[in-house]
């Protein structure tokens, strides 16, 4: 069976997590041919600038893509970007179904306020630091945290990290370890 990833891009998105998330799951659905990913704007234009001036083209329109059944979905932060997430009912509704049928809901820096907003946050959890005021659960001081069917991430440059824990639970250990290998995590932990 397929496992469909949906990974919104929303007006003010945070590059480096954007890119971050998307890469490692395309890789990982070169290695797995269970995965399908859904890069998906928030409204009719494709084209979508990021916090930075980065503008990145997504291949679906949300409206023509909301009703499918995914299997994930990651949340890249960016404030502005988080609040186009979390002002998007559609966006809202997909968390919600995700999390009733104990699938996958991922998000990054600013971006679990979203899974506030939606009321799926509770007990342990990470984002951005200073972001953790405004949210119910417990903060915890991580890179990544993974709390039942609920990953969260710090920042940018916990993005690569918080995209193998996605695979990790997408797809597997065999296909997160080999990820992980080949692009130098290692190196980064003095694991060699």
């Amino acid at each position: 069976m397929i496992k469909k990833v949906l990974i919104p891009l929303a007006q003010g998105f945070e590059e480096a997590e954007f890119i971050g998330i998307s890469d490692v799951l395309k890789r990982a659905s070169v290695l797995s041919d269970n995965l399908e990913i859904f890069i998906s704007s928030l409204d009719k234009e494709l084209l979508v600038s990021g916090a930075h001036g980065i503008k990145i083209k997504a291949d679906f329109v949300l409206d023509d893509i909301k009703d499918k059944e995914f299997d994930a979905i990651a949340l890249a932060g960016g404030f502005e970007g988080m609040s186009n997430l979390k002002a998007n009912t559609a966006i809202l509704s997909i968390i919600k179904k995700l999390h009733s049928n104990k699938k996958i809901i991922g998000a990054i820096c600013a971006s679990p306020i979203v899974l506030n907003e939606a009321g799926v946050l509770e007990g342990e959890f990470t984002c951005y630091p200073g972001c953790e005021k405004m949210l119910k659960g417990v903060w915890v001081n991580k890179a990544v945290c993974v709390n039942k069917n609920v990953i969260t991430s710090a920042g940018p440059a916990t993005a690569i990290l918080f995209g193998l824990e996605l695979v990790k639970s997408l797809c597997g250990e065999e296909i997160y370890e080999a990820l992980y290998k080949a692009m130098l995590i290692p190196l980064l932990r003095n694991e060699n």
